[in-house]
C-alpha cells in the first residue's frame, strides 16, 4: 500500500502557524489592539504581534553582526588575513584583461 496523502496539493497560501499563548500586560495588548489595520500595518492581532517580533529578532541579529565586526576589528589575525585579501584582490583588477 502507498500512502499517497502527502502527496495532495496545498493551495493555501498561509504559512504554518502554531497556537500559543502568552500573557501580556492590558498595555500591550491595548497597544496591539491599536495598531491593528492602522497604515500600512498587518490587518490582525497576530499579524502585529509577529511584526513585532520579527522586528526584534532581526534589531537582535544586527546587533550581533555589529558586536562580531567589532570584535574581529580587534583580532589581529583577523585584520592582517583581510589586509592580504584586500591586497589580493587589488592585484587582481590591476591584471590586465585579455
Amino acid at each position: 500500500m502507498i500512502d499517497t496523502q502527502i502527496m495532495d496539493v496545498q493551495s493555501t497560501s498561509m504559512r504554518d502557524t502554531i497556537k500559543r499563548t502568552y500573557n501580556l500586560t492590558t498595555e500591550a495588548v491595548a497597544h496591539v489592539r491599536e495598531m491593528v489595520g492602522r497604515g500600512e500595518l498587518p490587518t490582525s492581532q497576530d499579524g502585529i504581534v509577529e511584526l513585532a517580533i520579527d522586528r526584534l529578532y532581526r534589531a537582535v541579529s544586527d546587533q550581533d553582526d555589529v558586536d562580531r565586526w567589532a570584535r574581529a576589528a580587534q583580532d589581529q589575525v583577523f585584520i592582517v588575513e583581510m589586509r592580504t585579501v584586500s591586497a589580493d584582490m587589488a592585484e587582481a583588477e590591476a591584471r590586465p584583461t585579455e
